[in-house]
């Protein structure tokens, strides 16, 4: 066999959206019918104005060597300004450059976090549903993931996350707001699981990490700002991109912050500058971290999202469908009618409308629609959603 066995399995379980987003692209080819793709967070609004500016006046600039090597962690200037903005909207004091390694996207921050926390065989606890690439990102660097179950309306459930610690568990990650549902974890919620964190941390020669994936953080509808892991835990490593707050997902630049808070911080710090260039990145674009340093504060036009969120919403409730609110993100997670979803989404495809089965989010019964799209493709969607719940 060419590839490695761990390989050759990750291929078979694959990623479910990849694959559906290529089955769209497949049926688009065959016949000039439309296709009603729903399936993949790639945002079909452009990026703003001023990060449209800030590119051509960093590509246009005669700045020298603005093209050489730099330190592994970034430009300083940039993760100043990540710390600065991170810490104001956190309320947490003491956030500096220190704490802050420019990383390739939030997936390479993730990755970055797990190659410093991991041994081999330590745990880390998932809460379903989740980000499909989770479980590939922890083995990747010798980890073992423990899945639990969250509440009925998918908030975290701490009671579940605290039976799943062992003398194994490094790290507890989640994904705020979430993807697959769109739920906003509510601040009360998350200091529950700081608590919990707290209490089986102590006597341990290194605390349980929580490590926060929160590249949708300023995509929230219904509150000013996101609630904060950082607020709710000391020691918390914060994963965070500018692909969906920006609309850039394909320039793959991102951020992880490590809590000034947290138990040797420092130590952590150096680890994650030092994996950055040991799993390849080196570090994060050049041009993207000049660009993205005067675009800390800024957002994509969070109208245009809720109007689409609050018509889907609505639509699909007053259908039957029942799914849970979405305070963030781009994603609504309804169940599927009938309770099977994977034969639910090939009842769709035959209506030439593609969503992502809840089986490959963990969470059997649900599928996904992602609403970052055109109104023409939700407005074809919600035919066949309706015709089919009717049938």
């Amino acid at each position: 066999m060419p590839i490695s066995k761990q390989l050759s399995e990750y291929l078979k379980r694959g990623s479910w959206i990849r694959n559906l987003f290529e089955e769209g692209q497949r049926l688009s080819k065959e016949s000039a019918e439309p296709v009603y793709d729903l399936t993949i967070g790639n945002p079909d609004l452009e990026p703003i104005q001023k990060f449209k500016t800030a590119l051509e006046h960093a590509a246009g600039g005669n700045v020298p060597g603005a093209h050489k090597y730099m330190a592994n962690a970034g430009y300083e200037e940039t993760r100043e300004a990540v710390a600065q903005s991170v810490g104001r909207d956190a309320g947490l004091d003491g956030c500096s450059k220190d704490q802050v390694v420019m990383t390739v996207g939030a997936a390479g921050a993730i990755n970055v976090a797990l190659k410093v926390l991991l041994n081999p065989g330590d745990e880390v606890i998932v809460s379903r549903p989740y980000f499909v690439e989770y479980q590939f990102y922890a083995e990747n660097h010798g980890g073992k993931v423990v899945f639990v179950d969250t509440k009925a309306d998918f908030d975290l459930d701490p009671q579940a996350i605290e039976a799943a610690i062992t003398d194994k568990t490094k790290v507890v990650l989640i994904n705020n707001p979430n993807n697959p549902s769109g739920v906003v974890y509510p601040q009360q919620t998350l200091d529950e699981v700081g608590d919990v964190l707290r209490r089986h941390s102590a006597g341990r020669e290194a605390p349980i990490f929580l490590l926060d994936d929160a590249p949708y953080r300023k995509l929230v509808y219904d509150m000013d700002l996101c609630t904060s892991s950082l607020k709710a835990y000391e020691n918390t490593l914060f994963a965070s991109s500018h692909s969906k707050d920006l609309g850039i997902p394909g320039e793959r630049i991102g951020f992880l912050l490590i809590s000034p808070r947290c138990q040797g911080w420092q130590r952590v710090f150096a680890g994650m500058a030092f994996a950055n260039r040991c799993l390849g990145f080196v570090n994060a674009p050049a041009l993207m971290q000049r660009v993205v340093a005067s675009l800390q504060d800024d957002v994509i036009d969070l109208d245009w999202y809720r109007k689409k969120r609050d018509r889907i919403y609505s639509a699909l409730t007053e259908l039957g469908y029942q799914t849970p609110y979405p305070g963030g993100a781009f994603y609504l997670f309804p169940k599927a009618p009938g309770g099977d979803d994977m034969a639910f989404i090939e009842t769709l495809k035959a209506k030439r409308v593609l969503v992502v089965p809840g089986t490959g989010f963990g969470q059997p019964g649900y599928f996904r629609i992602a609403y970052c799209v055109k109104d023409e493709t939700i407005d074809g969607a919600l035919q066949a959603l309706a015709a089919v719940m009717r049938k």
